[in-house]
């Protein structure tokens, strides 16, 4: 097991090597063990000490929602994969074969979804600007090399293929030369966001080493930071040996005049519990940042009404923003998790319903799809048509945020690309008709 010093207590993470036996702890079989290791030969697994101890009920393993937070499971997959890798485990084949045929279903799973790794991908001159995206005018997204991990990976994580090894899948650099270069030449840009893997994963010499250069630039108004790290090792904030130094960080970004925005991930009330979560959320708002709250509605961990009410309500009670509630994105085990849109838009609008007016700052169901991000506004009869009323929040045209459009209602439905136009022969967002890319 991987040990990183940490102020009194240090951080310990598990990986694939210590599967089997986590997975003794919530009971499962020989058989079922097997098959849990043949989908985290496909799928990245990694947890720490904090979760396993602080956050899993065993008691309720494997059916505890923070468990399937973070442990593989052995339906992930389509049956004949996990059957055919689980069969080569099980022989001791060597590790180039286990890998080729993970790779092989890794290839099935649209690693890199919305088009990412062709249409945002920026460049200066013909030449590409690697670890970097920019599919919104006004905003681009850096991945640092440093911060290409997370404390502990969520097993529904849209960008999975970011932590498997394969240096093609991977988006990262270090080359924050190049990364000014490029934004001052884009004086639209306005806003970057430091993502991953996890952002507060970099200690915090490292992540100085990115935020510095950006507090020069003039025509920056915020700065966002990506990060799990509240719900899966706040200590990064209170106990670790750098956390004083990571706060005086952020002071220094409000102090330029930037607007410090803290993109936290919470999926469930849960991690919301330990006092330590508290701690470091006063923290890092007293350091002058404002923490927003955003999360993927998914099946078996979250989809209730219920569940959303009492995050946001936490949230605000302790300070954050509630901000996004995303429909689970078409990647990795998306069959496995994913909510039809139908029942996202109802679980987003019982749960928005039974919450003051100052938690409806999130917006949703939103689908971060290839041409931006559409929001489900609703279900209704129009001209005698039942169809879902949709609208963006960004879009890749600026010309098409917050103009409405409709598709016909399908109640299997799960992403945009299911979606069909409710009037006429194709959505604004297509202009050729073709059929939408995934």
């Amino acid at each position: 097991m991987i040990l990183q010093q940490t102020g009194t207590r240090r951080f310990k993470a598990y990986t694939s090597k210590h599967l089997d036996e986590l997975l003794r702890r919530a009971g499962l079989d020989d058989e079922e063990r097997l098959k849990v290791r043949a989908v985290a030969t496909v799928l990245p697994f990694r947890t720490n000490a904090y979760v396993v101890d602080e956050l899993i009920d065993w008691s309720a393993a494997p059916d505890d929602p923070i468990y399937r937070l973070v442990f593989p499971q052995a339906d992930m997959l389509p049956a004949a994969d996990v059957a055919r890798l689980a069969d080569l485990l099980k022989a001791e084949a060597p590790n180039a074969e286990v890998q080729a045929e993970a790779n092989r279903v890794r290839a099935q799973l649209n690693p890199h979804p919305a088009g990412q790794k062709e249409l945002n991908v920026p460049r200066i001159g013909d030449e590409p600007v690697p670890g970097m995206q920019h599919k919104y005018p006004e905003t681009v997204l850096v991945f640092p090399k440093q911060g290409q991990t997370c404390h502990a990976y969520c097993t529904y994580c849209f960008r999975w293929a970011q932590f498997v090894g394969d240096a093609d899948l991977k988006f990262a650099s270090d080359d924050v030369g190049r990364m000014v270069d490029y934004i001052s030449r884009h004086p639209e840009v306005t806003s970057v966001l430091i993502t991953g893997g996890d952002a507060m994963i970099m200690g915090e010499p490292v992540l100085r080493r990115y935020v510095e250069p950006l507090l020069e630039l003039e025509q920056l108004e915020s700065i966002r930071i990506g990060t799990k790290s509240l719900a899966y090792w706040p200590q990064r904030f209170t106990g670790d040996p750098d956390a004083d130094d990571t706060l005086r960080l952020f002071e220094r970004v409000v102090a330029a005049g930037k607007n410090l925005a803290f993109m936290a991930h919470f999926t469930h009330p849960r991690e919301l519990d330990p006092p330590q979560v508290s701690a470091a959320v006063e923290r890092i708002i007293g350091a002058g940042a404002t923490i927003r709250t955003q999360a993927p509605l998914i099946r078996s961990i979250n989809d209730d009404p219920a569940v959303w009410t009492s995050m946001w309500r936490r949230q605000l009670r302790m300070g954050m923003v509630p901000y996004y509630l995303f429909v689970e994105r078409d990647t990795g085990p998306q069959d496995y998790f994913a909510v039809p849109l139908a029942r996202a838009y109802e679980v987003f609008r019982d749960a928005y319903a039974s919450v003051s007016g100052l938690c409806r700052t999130v917006r949703g169901p939103s689908m971060s799809a290839t041409p931006g991000k559409v929001c489900v506004d609703g279900v209704m009869e129009v001209a005698g048509q039942q169809v879902f009323v949709l609208h963006f929040i960004q879009a890749r045209d600026p010309s098409l945020v917050g103009r409405p459009f409709f598709a016909r209602y399908d109640p299997e439905a799960v992403w945009l690309t299911d979606l069909r136009p409710a009037f006429g022969e194709r959505f604004p967002f297509d202009p050729s008709g073709a059929a939408l890319p995934s």
